[in-house]
């Protein structure tokens, strides 16, 4: 049996992206998810490239949906889209695969400023993929490798960015659905990666400075390096 990969994006055009250059054919399913599968060459994968919807919600809700409904189980699930980067370490074009998902805007405001949900006491914010795996595509991949936030609202200002980059050190990329993805396939006790195309800088929305067929085309190029990643990883996985 084909090993199984669950890949989650927001939009269509993320997934198609994901399936681009790839011998892809669409495959029904009930209800709003409409899945691309595909079978990389040269590898025993089969793929399932999803398009949830925008934000943590959907997200979550469409991997937990699309892992409880499918046939034969996933070995592994993928967050995979563009994102906003954090500079220097991500510039616009270039690729960041997740060391942690970071649930980065879910907690409460306090006297001393934004406190998380786990210092909170209101369980985590922060979804590890396997290391030596992340690791091993980012090197593939030519990515930054670090910490990718997860928020509801997108950052629209200097000041936000200057804080989010502050709480979390090292982070290089902004989203919006690695986290959910991650803590969906969690509760089935499957691991999540993310792979991420930047396609602009976090901060002061410019959206003429935007790189966005760029950042789908940088996609592409990182998911057909990722691929033989994963398969090797599942042969030792065993």
């Amino acid at each position: 049996m084909p090993k199984r990969v669950l890949v989650i994006t927001a939009v269509p055009a993320e997934r198609d992206a994901v399936a681009a250059g790839a011998d892809a054919r669409p495959v029904p399913l009930r209800g709003e998810l409409a899945p691309r599968r595909f079978a990389p060459a040269g590898t025993g994968l089969t793929v399932d490239a999803l398009a949830t919807g925008v934000g943590p919600s959907l997200a979550a809700a469409g991997t937990a949906t699309a892992i409880a409904l499918a046939l034969d189980p996933y070995d592994l699930v993928v967050s995979a889209g563009i994102a906003g980067g954090f500079a220097p370490a991500a510039p616009v074009g270039s690729t960041v695969v997740a060391s942690s998902m970071v649930a980065a805007d879910l907690g409460g405001e306090t006297g001393e400023g934004f406190a998380d949900a786990a210092t909170l006491g209101f369980g985590l914010v922060v979804r590890q993929p396997p290391e030596a795996l992340a690791r091993a595509v980012a090197a593939a991949t030519g990515s930054a490798h670090g910490p990718v936030l997860s928020v509801s609202t997108v950052t629209g200002t200097a000041d936000r960015a200057a804080e989010l980059a502050g709480r979390h050190v090292g982070a290089v990329a902004e989203a919006m659905e690695g986290f959910g993805v991650a803590s969906a396939a969690a509760l089935h006790g499957v691991p999540a990666l993310e792979v991420r195309a930047v396609s602009n800088a976090v901060g002061p929305r410019d959206r003429s400075a935007w790189r966005v067929p760029e950042a789908l085309t940088a996609l592409t190029e990182a998911c057909a390096a990722l691929w033989p990643v994963v398969d090797s990883w599942e042969e030792r996985r065993g």
